[in-house]
């Protein structure tokens, strides 16, 4: 505890401002910390290694390049994204599909584990892999090695490829892509970024010489461009042999390019720009100020300035978040803040979500901000805050250093080679942070405030939005008059107003526990409170400073009437944009600055929910569970922020229907239910009208006035008995008066037959194709076990026959479970992105692979590939709180032995070909499915005008 004592009381001093600045040599550079060895081959090429045993048997690879998109030429744009998907189709060790199937083999899923990732400036390939072999660490990094310089390119292999890599350029089309093209030119002010998207064009992708693609290989993909980053269960030593032993040979051209990163052409002055497209379904305003050329130079002052822009954004942020809290908000959301636009470069850019008022008063807001705090400043108690929270922030990465997982390190030393972030080890940051916080005060704060957002620098205002028939757009002169008006406008000083210092006082009558047993196989401690109140505790060391919370009981929202249905499925959202108790959510937000604790209550179809996360100190937990007893003590009534948040729905429904996926997943919940009046179908602007605060209220108030048949599940960094107090204080003295806590089954049930619909919709030439299988079936978990392998090996033979053999596809799965409520029933559902032209060559290969599972069976290499995969996953789960959560609550609603989840093992391990085959044949049944098909109803494009 004297970690937590130590913070509890610089917290107090910074607020007292009792600290002088602390002397650290800002010029000087953060050095490495000593978790990781940072080395470099004498051919350039960096390398980061760390010994890490979360989770264990477990090693995170990545190779990082500095070479992306902004380094093709003319002739080559696309070619760095194509490149990395040759990396999986030939190399020196592996020919075509063969370095696929053997990660399988092993455990390593394709896209889920093993995949890659392209930018402007860098691509990296990820491949993590069990250790428990000796051989698998050495042939990963074979991998690597073959991926540096050893990709086979040969012509067959890459024109196989081309038609896969458009179909990924297809599934991205779309209105984001149409907005991203017709902004970016004039975001970047003309920079090479706007040009060179990683996407590249089309034409080159279709025809490309392969030679071209050889070139970039040859040119960029170079041992002093490279890093290896080696994360993981493994010892250091072996690891940095392995990266000789495979990397050092690696030699630079005799002639290198030279490695150069486009500028960012500052704006000559204030312009205007309105993008507007039929499909969006929001609109948005945004200020994009001057970006600046700000490389990192890893010294102490880079991070001191790092925390001064998450200060000022942070304290910025939450005054927006105010504005749009108002019965008649400006509008639905606002977000400002620096950003990175490159890795060289950072600007400042302020944007809302429009609400019914439109531009107007959104920009106004905006701008009006930004002076209020170039007038005035932020306040004491709004630095107060900020500090308290950055300072818990960086505890809590202190205390959970020894349980942080690999994934987390990887990220921070990919920024460190790409970026220059600093890896000083947080252990150090955690020192630094707090000798640097207490002298960033409110005169530094304010200054930079002016800076960031300079009163007379030219910026970029942009208006995004679709294309309404009643309030049509604004023009761009229009938008900079309203930008003018707004900046010369009146604006008074921030009201600051005061709120509360703890959310409640501990119970006076605590409960008590009347009922105490222990599960030592599971390691679980089983308690009955004085209220009839349960709970399960599972201490665990998985995760420091991390404790999860679950409680569920039948009910839920089909309990009430059919004229109920939208206010049951509003409930929890409509008190939840209310506050808590007393406290409205922007107050609640303030109170629980510096503390880790969160509460969610809810209801499901059949299931009333109540779900909490916290730090593991005393104070974090006490404040979830005053969270979890105030929620059972009274919803708040607060009819401003009702309507407030009332409107910022029907403004998100208005033009819901304008977005193609929106149609489509409408047409395909009224093929699966038919009309039926429990359909799980969207909201609509309609439904908006049907809402009613007081009947919300009510409803809600009717489900969680009482936490009778509740058993509460915790999982994570606690003792048990230093938590029993708490538990007594707040769960052994909600309320337990009775009601119903069953489930009530109100008929909703799937189509029978074959149902086959078709949706038109969208201007791209993009379709998708959905497929549900359903129907009765006898629930078991055994029998859910066996449906999970039979969708893992489906799976398995979609990648490589619907993507790698015929290319139809980029990417697209198959999910299904057995359910036991309302009814015992299964469901399967498949979507794929295809082209229009390729629908039906895509249902007949998955139908192929359907027929031929369930007349032959699976493969036995495929069976053995999901035992792998499974086995993993599951080791790797048996270390995480939340699958015990998920699973302890599970056997609770199931009325299952939870034992099986330690001896679930043994099944997977029994399964056989003709257990899958069995389920195949149960579950697809070719008489009985529906199949709904998305395809294009025309061409459009995003519309650009620009006024200077």
């Amino acid at each position: 505890m004297r970690h937590l004592l130590r913070a509890a009381v610089l917290a107090a001093l910074l607020a007292q401002g009792a600290f002088a600045h602390a002397e650290v040599d800002l010029d000087a550079t953060v050095p490495v910390g000593p978790q990781v060895k940072v080395g470099h081959l004498t051919n350039g090429l960096t390398y980061y290694i760390q010994r890490n045993t979360r989770p264990e048997h477990r090693l995170e690879l990545r190779l990082v390049v500095k070479a992306g998109s902004v380094l093709e030429d003319d002739d080559q744009q696309g070619l760095a994204h194509f490149l990395e998907h040759m990396a999986f189709n030939g190399s020196t060790h592996f020919r075509k599909h063969e370095l696929v199937s053997y990660l399988q083999s092993i455990g390593v899923k394709f896209g889920a584990d093993l995949n890659a990732a392209t930018g402007a400036d860098q691509t990296i390939y990820m491949l993590p892999v069990p250790t428990e072999r000796k051989e698998y660490v050495e042939q990963a990094f074979t991998v690597l090695e073959d991926w540096a310089h050893g990709l086979s390119l040969n012509d067959a292999d890459i024109d196989k490829e081309r038609p896969i890599v458009l179909e990924e350029l297809r599934m991205r089309k779309g209105v984001g892509e149409r907005l991203q093209k017709a902004m970016l030119p004039k975001l970047l002010n003309g920079s090479r970024y706007a040009d060179r998207l990683p996407g590249g064009k089309e034409d080159i992708i279709r025809s490309f010489k392969p030679d071209t693609l050889r070139r970039f290989y040859r040119d960029w993909y170079r041992p002093d461009l490279m890093a290896v980053v080696v994360v993981g269960d493994i010892d250091p030593l072996d690891a940095e042999q392995l990266v000789r032993t495979h990397f050092a040979a690696l030699a630079n051209p005799e002639h290198e390019r030279e490695r150069r990163y486009p500028e960012i052409p500052p704006l000559a002055g204030t312009e205007a720009l309105v993008v507007t497209d039929k499909e969006l379904t929001t609109s948005a305003v945004e200020l994009h100020y001057p970006v600046r050329f700000a490389p990192d130079p890893g010294t102490y002052g880079s991070y001191r300035e790092k925390l001064v822009q998450g200060m000022f954004g942070a304290m910025l942020s939450l005054r927006l978040a105010e504005l749009s809290q108002q019965a008649t908000p400006p509008f639905m959301g606002a977000r400002a803040g620096v950003t990175n636009v490159s890795p060289r470069y950072k600007g400042y850019v302020a944007s809302a979500a429009l609400g019914a008022g439109g531009s107007r008063p959104a920009l106004a807001a905006l701008l009006q901000e930004q002076q209020r705090l170039r007038q005035y400043g932020f306040t004491a108690p709004e630095l107060e805050r900020v500090r308290k929270s950055m300072l818990h922030g960086l505890e809590r990465g202190y205390n959970e250093r020894s349980t942080t997982r690999s994934t987390a390190y990887v990220d921070e030393y990919i920024r460190n080679f790409l970026a220059g972030e600093e890896i000083p080890g947080i252990e150090a940051e955690y020192k630094v942070a707090q000798e640097l916080l207490p002298g960033i005060g409110l005169e530094e704060l304010n200054a930079y405030a002016r800076k960031t957002i300079p009163a007379d620098s030219g910026k970029l205002v942009t208006f995004i939005g679709g294309e309404p028939k009643d309030t049509p757009a604004p023009n761009g002169a229009g938008l900079l008059a309203e930008v003018s008006a707004a900046e010369h406008a009146t604006v008074t000083a921030h009201e600051e107003k005061a709120v509360a210092s703890e959310l409640m006082a501990r119970p006076a009558r605590p409960g008590s526990i009347v009922e105490e047993s222990q599960d030592k196989q599971l390691g679980l401690t089983r308690l009955t409170l004085s209220n009839g109140v349960k709970v399960i505790l599972k201490p665990t060391d998985f995760q420091k400073d991390q404790v999860v919370l679950s409680a569920m009981r039948y009910g839920g929202q089909h309990l009430f009437d059919e004229k109920d249905i939208v206010n049951a499925r509003m409930a929890s959202a409509v008190v939840s944009s209310m506050g808590l108790k007393d406290f409205a959510p922007l107050d609640l937000q303030k109170i629980l600055a510096g503390k880790s604790a969160s509460v969610g209550v809810g209801m499901g179809a059949y299931t009333d929910n109540v779900s909490g996360r916290s730090g593991s100190s005393e104070a974090d937990l006490e404040t979830m569970f005053q969270m979890l007893w105030l929620r059972f003590d009274g919803a708040r009534r607060d009819e401003s922020l009702y309507q407030s948040f009332m409107g910022k729905q029907q403004e998100m429904l208005r033009n819901r229907l304008a977005m193609p996926e929106a149609r489509f997943s409408d047409v395909q919940v009224e093929a699966l239910y038919n009309g039926h009046p429990y359909e799980p179908r969207a909201m609509t602007l309609a439904d908006v009208d049907k809402v009613s605060l007081d009947r919300s209220l009510a409803i809600f108030r009717q489900r969680f006035a009482s936490a009778k048949g509740m058993t509460f599940v915790l999982v994570g960094d606690f003792d048990v008995a230093r938590i029993k107090p708490l538990l007594t204080a707040y769960l052994g003295t909600l309320p337990t008066p009775d009601l119903p806590v069953a489930y009530r089954d109100v008929g909703l049930r799937t189509a029978r037959g074959v149902v086959r619909k078709e949706v038109l919709a969208g201007a791209e030439q993009k379709s998708t194709v959905a497929l549900t299988f359903s129907g009765p079936a006898a629930w078991s978990p055994s029998e859910n076990l066996r449906m999970t392998a039979l969708m893992e090996i489906m799976n398995l033979r979609i990648v490589d026959v619907l993507r790698e053999k015929l290319g139809l596809i980029y990417s697209g799965r198959i999910g299904g479970g057995v359910a036991r409520i309302p009814y015992q029933h299964y469901s399967i559902s498949a979507a794929f992105p295809t082209g229009p032209e390729n629908v039906d060559k895509v249902v007949a290969a998955l139908f192929g692979e359907i027929e031929r599972i369930k007349a032959q069976g699976p493969e036995q290499a495929d069976l053995d590939k999901f035992k792998q995969s499974w086995r993993q996953s599951h080791q790797r789960a048996l270390r995480e709180n939340g699958y015990w959560l998920s699973g302890l609550e599970g056997t609770l609603m199931d009325g299952t032995d939870p034992a099986r989840l330690l001896s679930v093992s043994a099944e997977v391990d029994a399964l056989n070909v003709a257990d899958v085959q069995k389920a195949a044949q149960r579950y697809f049944d070719m008489n009985n499915y529906v199949q709904v098909v998305l395809k294009p109803e025309g061409q459009a494009a995003a519309k650009v005008a620009s006024t200077h």
